[in-house]
């Protein structure tokens, strides 16, 4: 496998990973505290990152970076809050 494949394969993880917490999001079946949404947007944004640097597209890697590090902050709040109930 080519370094092309495994970064198009990565970007397109990042994709899937995002669309996915949306649309779990839009449904119901998650909470936008939850776990599960934020660690799909951090890995998935992340993902998105590493393709578009890859490819020297750094609008969409810095439209990419503030979309993973809300997710960080998130999960950090979420983290942080003790004896809170469990959303996910």
């Amino acid at each position: 496998m080519t370094k092309q494949m495994i970064f198009t394969s990565i970007g397109w993880l990042g994709v899937v990973l995002c669309t996915v917490g949306y649309l779990l999001l839009s449904t119901k079946v998650i909470k936008a505290e939850s776990r599960s949404f934020q660690l799909l947007n951090i890995i998935g944004g992340l993902c998105l990152v590493s393709i578009a640097v890859d490819n020297n597209d750094m609008p969409t890697a810095i439209a990419n970076l503030p979309w993973m590090f809300i997710g960080v902050y998130g999960l950090g709040r979420r983290l942080s809050t003790r004896g809170a109930t469990r959303t996910d």
